[in-house]
């Protein structure tokens, strides 16, 4: 399978300043990460820290809210930012928010079904 990539618009949700990217779907990472240069620029509200676990190492990196735009839809999303990553990483999270997933035959988003059980 490919590596599924997206164009993804992400949105301060008080200033509608944006950025715009084509950002691969990482479906082995939970929140959205963006790169530090890409959150400062809409000014993405950062709401605390986080713990994450990198490939480099365990760390402490600003969370953040935003409106993610994928395929015509959009979502309120927690995204956490890096200064390790040049791109945008759509996270499982933000897909489920915004009802899509990976369809892992074609590599493509499809609309996936929200279980409310």
């Amino acid at each position: 399978m490919s590596l599924t990539r997206i164009g993804a618009v992400i949105r301060n949700p008080f200033t509608d300043k944006a950025i715009t990217a084509k950002a691969p779907v990482d479906t082995s990472i939970i929140l959205t990460v963006v790169p530090r240069r890409a959150a400062d620029e809409p000014q993405l509200p950062v709401i605390g820290k986080r713990r994450a676990t990198t490939a480099k190492e365990v760390t402490e990196l600003d969370e953040r809210i935003g409106i993610a735009e994928v395929t015509g839809r959009k979502a309120y999303t927690h995204m956490l930012t890096s200064n390790d990553v040049d791109t945008v990483l759509i996270g499982t999270t933000t897909l489920e928010t915004l009802g899509l997933e990976v369809n892992p035959t074609t590599g493509k988003l499809k609309e996936t079904t929200t279980y409310l059980l």
